[in-house]
């Protein structure tokens, strides 16, 4: 009976208004909306949790197998850590919920865990970009400063420098907080509440969404960018007089298209969240 009731309703909505009334169809904007809802509340659950699980079981994996062999302990291998780290605090503290206040119509979990996950999505997501930006970093100074970078690129310092980027986003991500929380209003004539940005209490979502834009989007991939390119220049800068032979450019265009790939893929996987 409810397949039914769904393919009728479909084919009244592909209808014009007079044919729709001609052939008994008196859908309303209400009935659109709940036809709405109800699409939603059955396909986000399992999108997020098909997220939920795979990023769960990967990531903790991922830090299990580097953090049980000493000899993995790279400075590479800390900051891919640390990524997976991010990534299972976005898993555990966003996924649930974000999919909750897609799929409930109130928000459940009050005003206080609406600022916490809010925070902890910004969070996140700087922690993974600027973890990017600190393995780029590392290869860089590998490439163009082999010799000086041995005694920099350290299990020490890569610990210090990721303690130094949590610090910083913990601190400068306090406003997101803030500026969050839970909102009650009417939809379709029923009482919904949900977990939003507070614009009408005098923040600005233009300045907030200008700055996430700029930090964890334009910013990182310039860096990346540039510090990619100074590494090909290095790699395709030959020594005064010196020949190179057709392995040593092929191995060169080899790193030149993994390069690009690796800025293409940055740029086009973390675009949807700036879009979002």
């Amino acid at each position: 009976m409810e397949s039914t009731e769904d393919e009728f309703m479909s084919i009244c909505l592909n209808l014009t208004t007079e044919e729709a009334i001609l052939g008994g169809c008196n859908y309303t904007e209400d009935d659109n909306g709940e036809l709405l809802e109800k699409v939603v509340s059955r396909v986000v659950p399992i999108f997020f949790g098909f997220i939920g699980i795979v990023g769960l079981v990967g990531n903790a994996l991922v830090v299990l197998v580097v953090a049980a062999n000493p000899g993995m302990r790279s400075t590479t291998n800390l900051l891919i850590i640390n990524l997976a780290v991010a990534d299972l605090l976005f898993v555990i503290f966003c996924v649930p919920f974000t999919a909750t206040d897609y799929v409930m119509p109130r928000w459940p979990f009050g005003d206080w865990w609406c600022k916490v996950v809010q925070y902890f999505i910004v969070v996140t997501a700087h922690a993974s970009v600027y973890t990017l930006v600190m393995m780029s970093v590392d290869r860089f100074m590998a490439v163009v400063h082999p010799i000086a970078s041995m005694s920099i690129r350290t299990e020490k310092n890569a610990l210090l420098a990721i303690a130094c980027i949590w610090v910083v986003i913990l601190t400068t991500a306090i406003p997101v907080g803030i500026c969050h929380g839970e909102r009650e209003y009417s939809y379709f004539h029923r009482n919904h509440s949900s977990c939003v940005f507070l614009e009408e209490h005098g923040y600005s979502k233009l300045g907030f969404q200008m700055s996430f834009f700029l930090s964890s989007y334009v910013i990182p991939l310039a860096l990346i960018s540039v510090l990619y390119m100074c590494m090909l220049t290095r790699l395709w800068k030959s020594a005064p007089g010196g020949r190179v032979s057709a392995e040593s450019r092929r191995g060169r265009k080899k790193v030149t298209r993994m390069v690009v790939v690796v800025v293409v893929v940055f740029a086009v996987c973390w675009c949807p969240i700036q879009v979002s």
